[in-house]
């Protein structure tokens, strides 16, 4: 396949076997890790997990990234599509509340196969990093039931800095306006999970406050109260090597933390805020070919 799937459309040959482009991963889906993952927002782990599948390789750069072993360093083993459809189903016997994509952008092409020919009778979660085109993400309608975006940046600079994609604000602004207009207003079943809908969620860097509030008034001015949920998350932690990015080589101080709290509570934006001792090193999942 000649590859145009995110954003960066670098219109890499992608073969069965043979990855290249910005994501270095071929046309056969490489997974790392599927299990039952429990740190999610609570609508969405419930009290049994949410059936997190995490795919290999990134389209985006972040000095950051605390998945590094996957999105940078491509851990992981190619499985066919019916391998695929067959660890979902032993997800969700497992007793999954969702089947849960983790970075699925260059595998766009694979999900939707995947949810066309092998149905799920759960919800499908397409968990992303927010850089996402919006073609490809038309070709997904009716067959995503949850978009669980990030919005990282408003900021082309800091993205260009941090992520090496200086579009990803308009990017990212314009997928998530497609994803709602594909869920519509976020549906909840009798128990609380949600079935349906969009939540926004956005890491808060140390020293970018600011950067997160402006990202809270964009999500506020663009969606009527009660549309999409928020997620502000406080998780960060210094990772991998950080040499040239001094000012990302600590975690959020308590008033950090605060403000962007309160900022959230002040513009009435409904979701999730985490606590700071979400800042630790074991809440990243172990990438050890665990269930693939």
């Amino acid at each position: 396949m000649i590859c145009n799937l995110c954003p960066r459309r670098c219109g890499a040959l992608r073969t069965w076997t043979q990855g290249q482009g910005a994501c270095r991963m071929p046309q056969a889906p490489v997974l790392a890790r599927a299990a039952l993952h429990h740190w999610e927002e609570p609508p969405i782990s419930g009290s049994r997990g949410s059936g997190t599948i995490f795919f290999s390789g990134c389209c985006l750069g972040c000095v950051f990234c605390q998945n590094e072993k996957i999105s940078h360093q491509d851990f992981g083993r190619a499985v066919s599509l019916e391998r695929l459809a067959e660890i979902c189903g032993e997800l969700v016997a497992r007793g999954a509340h969702n089947i849960n994509f983790v970075n699925p952008t260059h595998y766009a092409h694979t999900v939707a196969a995947l949810l066309r020919n092998h149905p799920l009778p759960v919800p499908a979660v397409w968990n992303c990093g927010g850089y996402d085109r919006v073609e490809t993400l038309r070709a997904l309608e009716g067959l995503v039931d949850i978009y669980l975006p990030d919005l990282k940046y408003l900021d082309s600079a800091a993205a260009g800095r941090y992520s090496a994609a200086p579009d990803y604000p308009q990017a990212a602004t314009a997928a998530i306006r497609e994803m709602v207009r594909q869920t519509g207003p976020c549906q909840f079943g009798e128990d609380g999970l949600l079935l349906r809908g969009t939540v926004i969620r956005h890491l808060i860097l140390p020293g970018q406050t600011a950067q997160a509030k402006a990202v809270m008034d964009w999500v506020a001015g663009q969606f009527p109260p009660g549309t999409v949920l928020f997620s502000l998350m406080s998780q960060y932690t210094p990772w991998g090597n950080l040499d040239a990015y001094p000012e990302l080589t600590r975690r959020l101080r308590p008033d950090e933390m605060r403000s962007a709290r309160d900022y959230m509570e002040n513009l009435g934006l409904a979701g999730f805020t985490q606590e700071r001792t979400s800042a630790r090193e074991e809440y990243t999942p172990p990438f050890d070919l665990t269930g693939i």
